[in-house]
């Protein structure tokens, strides 16, 4: 958010205060404020601009900052805003706005839109923003309402005023006051500033589905930013069932909807998931590693004892090239889930990148622990083969792909899989083998 009459000084320019900003960050994460925006927080890298005036986020979440205002302003001012910027990213206001299709004159009005669904929960926390803050009442609105109904609000006020002086014939009267357009970054709008730089034309990565773009160097690409988003909203819940920290209704709300979206096979992939960890979490067997409780009727007969095993979960993840940036993003969401959906944080799960090959196993806790790499061709068979390797071997297989793959010609033995479709091509040809269960992710 920039506050244009800062531009102007005349006083040597200083160099940045890294330090203030540092405690920013950290004012701003305290357990009694967001402690689950931290990983957002702490995932901006920082750009000075001179004379930018301001703080502002872009579309790959970098942080630009006027280095004079990191003397002006006091820790609890740069931590507030900080903390408004970010909720741009997490609630993916540009996003958003390209999906509105906005420009040109309609990108001020979504700008105050993005910042009233923004404000109006930080004025309740008692946080200092400074500059330009636009509030819902701002715009003769009321209060928890989406930027998108912000939006819809102000432009059908604008054209009924016009309608109105057209009625009395007053031909072009005076244009109407207008609260001031908050200037938070392409972050926020969509709209690139001209300190931002363009993405990184180079591309890696290559088959028959195209390659991938490269993500911009310094900040992060469309599905890290997706993984960001999880974690925060993994967080916050987390936070609103401890009572740590601030959490307001409206950001509940949001983090259930990105975490439990109200689509068919969100609930489908969980249920298929906890069905093959329930079946094999109640099956029994022998085992001689500890003795038979009954072992002291029959001292010269070594008898086993029955056990329950615990599941052990793979997910193999396709990174080959057909796989788009959305794609991915929606890979490291549904890794997320399953974490938490099926309660596997404590145990973890094992995560293995498969195009063509198998290029990088990981055992994690956390989506963000995964690695993702890869680009070239797509051969799930040998994924699902890898995760029968692992030691202790997977009882259940999680297969995310597009489909466009090779599978093996026969069901694994003792082992359940599970194949999740991502994407909404055709489903005839992205045919999954009829032992394993599937379900479409067709994208929400």
């Amino acid at each position: 958010m920039t506050d244009g009459a800062e531009r102007a000084g005349t006083a040597e320019p200083r160099p940045m205060d890294a330090r203030k900003l540092a405690a920013a960050r950290l004012w701003a994460t305290a357990p009694h404020r967001f402690p689950y925006l931290a990983s957002a927080l702490f995932a901006l890298p920082v750009q000075e601009v001179p004379g930018l005036g301001g703080v502002q986020v872009d579309e790959r979440w970098r942080l630009y900052v006027d280095p004079d205002v990191t003397h002006r302003w006091t820790v609890e001012e740069l931590g507030s805003l900080l903390v408004h910027h970010v909720g741009h990213l997490v609630r993916d206001h540009s996003g958003r706005a390209h999906s509105l299709g906005i420009t040109g004159a309609a990108q001020a009005r979504w700008a105050r839109a993005a910042d009233a669904e923004i404000n109006d929960d930080l004025a309740d926390a008692g946080l200092k923003v400074p500059g330009t803050s636009v509030l819902p009442e701002d715009l003769g609105c009321e209060r928890n309402r989406l930027a998108e109904e912000y939006f819809h609000a102000e432009s059908k006020i604008e054209a009924e005023s016009e309608s109105e002086s057209e009625a009395k014939g007053e031909g072009e009267s005076e244009p109407k006051s207008e609260p001031p357009a908050p200037e938070c970054g392409s972050g926020a709008h969509g709209q690139r500033g001209p300190h931002e730089p363009p993405d990184d034309p180079e591309r890696d990565g290559s088959d028959e589905g195209g390659p991938r773009p490269r993500p911009p160097e310094g900040g992060l690409s469309q599905h890290e930013g997706d993984l960001v988003r999880a974690q925060v909203a993994g967080a916050l819940r987390e936070a609103a069932r401890a009572g740590i920290g601030v959490v307001p209704a409206a950001w509940q709300r949001w983090a259930s909807d990105l975490l439990e979206p109200r689509v068919d096979w969100r609930r489908a992939l969980g249920a298929e998931i906890r069905r093959s960890i329930q079946s094999v979490t109640g099956a029994v067997d022998y085992s001689y590693r500890r003795p038979s409780r009954r072992a002291s009727v029959s001292r010269n007969v070594v008898l086993p004892a029955l056990h329950r095993p615990v599941p052990e979960v793979a997910v193999v993840c396709d990174t080959s090239g057909s796989m788009d940036d959305d794609d991915m993003g929606r890979i490291l969401v549904e890794v997320e889930g399953i974490l938490q959906g099926a309660g596997l944080r404590r145990t973890g799960i094992t995560v293995l990148s498969v195009d063509a090959e198998v290029h990088a196993v990981s055992r994690i806790s956390r989506a963000a622990q995964a690695a993702l790499v890869g680009g070239g061709g797509t051969d799930m068979a040998k994924g699902i083969a890898a995760a029968l390797d692992l030691r202790p071997r997977a009882s259940i297989v999680v297969v995310l792909t597009d489909g466009q793959t090779t599978w093996p010609t026969e069901a694994p033995r003792n082992v359940r899989v599970v194949i999740g479709l991502i994407g909404a091509g055709p489903r005839e040809a992205r045919a999954a083998p009829a032992w394993a269960r599937v379900v479409h992710i067709d994208g929400a």
